[in-house]
């Protein structure tokens, strides 16, 4: 079945991108907030002890909410790619080119989470002094000075596997806004849920959680207003 694609127009458009950039600043300043709270280790401390965490190793968090839940996280995401071509559950009410760009925008937000954990020297809670570990606690702001462990652990890698589909949202809203917003409800409940699975094993703070959720949605939206800017591009020839 055809689906047609809204209007594309700046005039009904505008008012939604600045909204978006407004809601990434308003959780800019929240989490930059709690980052410099010191709830970082606070929280840590919850589970984690002089001597390590003791749920790092438990068989249910790695073989299930780890290893189980990114498995999943990548059938889902084959599954989105294969509804571009086969639509199913809310993306038949969208065009080709429409379940194209919510796949390009999903993979985007999670391309920008692996890129950015590429070049962090931030170590994990687990590696650290104050969990039985041998590197001492920097700020992942401090990105001139290495903690010499082993890095790699900002953001939050696993909690993208249901961050990264809230990109999928701002695709959904325009035509089907009611599945959009319980596609966002979801996609943020489990991104918070294996980012704490992880919290409590100790591979994580929750700032790591928090900047994760951040990078996705921002990456969505402005994925997703690239996508439309050369969909008008290419309706203009």
């Amino acid at each position: 079945m055809f689906v047609s694609s809204p209007p594309l127009t700046s005039a009904n458009s505008a008012a939604h991108w600045r909204l978006n950039a407004l809601i990434s600043l308003g959780l800019m300043l929240l989490f930059l907030v709690w980052d410099f709270s010191g709830g970082d280790m606070a929280m840590a401390r919850l589970w984690g002890e002089s001597t390590g965490f003791p749920l790092r190793e438990h068989g249910w968090m790695v073989k299930v909410m780890h290893q189980g839940a990114r498995a999943l996280g990548w059938l889902f995401l084959i599954a989105m790619l294969l509804g571009v071509w086969r639509p199913w559950g809310p993306l038949r009410s969208l065009a080709t080119a429409e379940r194209a760009g919510i796949f390009f925008c999903v993979l985007c937000a999670l391309l920008a989470v692996t890129l950015i954990k590429g070049f962090s020297q931030t170590s994990c809670p687990w590696d650290l002094q104050a969990f039985g570990g041998v590197v001492p606690y920097v700020s992942h702001w401090n990105m001139g000075q290495a903690d010499s462990g082993g890095g790699h652990c900002f953001p939050a890698g696993h909690a993208s596997t249901g961050f990264a589909f809230m990109a999928a949202f701002f695709g959904l809203k325009q035509s089907a806004s009611g599945a959009a917003l319980k596609w966002l409800g979801w996609a943020i409940l489990v991104g918070f849920v294996l980012g704490i699975s992880q919290q409590v094993r100790g591979a994580h703070f929750m700032s790591h959680t928090l900047w994760t959720s951040w990078l996705c949605w921002t990456v969505g939206w402005i994925s997703h207003l690239v996508f439309w800017m050369l969909r008008l591009k290419v309706r203009a020839y």
